[in-house]
């Protein structure tokens, strides 16, 4: 990797699609083919193919309703951080408890966490956690959560949605818990 100083954060568009493609196609379509689809559909519509993953995301990304922010290392994507109205993004983990305990709904909810192998340890969750904040706040800001897994600070072995403690870093705050090991975090980006 380069020095984090050539590292550049841009938003998912159809100009990025190849990066981002690219950078799913090197693990596999990401967690079993999913192409972090998972979240943008419920589970009665979901094609479970690496194929029809593939094509559902970038259907979405050219009519502007598949949102993530891009770390790019000179031309490579090598992280992510998907982002979106919870209209985009309605299937989220402990859907049911959510519903039953929200107070205030967001704008923005960030879903999705993900960092090329090849250059994990290198705080990329944070930089492209930033860059969501960035992007949102450049399309005019608003009420963003996460639900992380509120690990404790235990090292885990899949972590699709982030930590707690990487929330924290950047600006959220601790709402509440929502299933097992997993949390709500609240942040309003001006």
């Amino acid at each position: 990797m380069s020095d984090s100083e050539a590292l550049e954060v841009k938003a998912l568009t159809p100009e990025t699609w190849d990066a981002y493609a690219a950078l799913v196609e090197r693990h596999g379509g990401v967690f079993g083919g999913c192409w972090c689809t998972w979240f943008h559909t419920m589970a009665a519509e979901k094609e479970r193919t690496y194929e029809a993953n593939r094509a559902l995301k970038q259907r979405l990304v050219e009519e502007g309703r598949a949102h993530a922010a891009l770390v790019f290392d000179g031309d490579e994507a090598i992280a992510w951080a998907q982002f979106g109205s919870p209209a985009e993004l309605p299937n989220i983990y402990h859907r049911k408890q959510y519903d039953e305990e929200t107070d205030v709904l967001p704008d923005y909810r960030v879903t999705c966490i993900f960092v090329d192998k090849r250059h994990r340890r290198k705080h990329l969750s944070d930089l492209a956690l930033q860059g969501v904040v960035d992007l949102i706040a450049a399309a005019g800001g608003g009420t963003v959560e996460g639900y992380p897994h509120d690990n404790e600070g235990k090292k885990k072995s899949v972590l699709y949605d982030g930590t707690r403690a990487l929330f924290e870093r950047a600006g959220f705050e601790y709402v509440r818990s929502k299933g097992q090991g997993n949390c709500v975090m609240r942040r309003t980006v001006p």
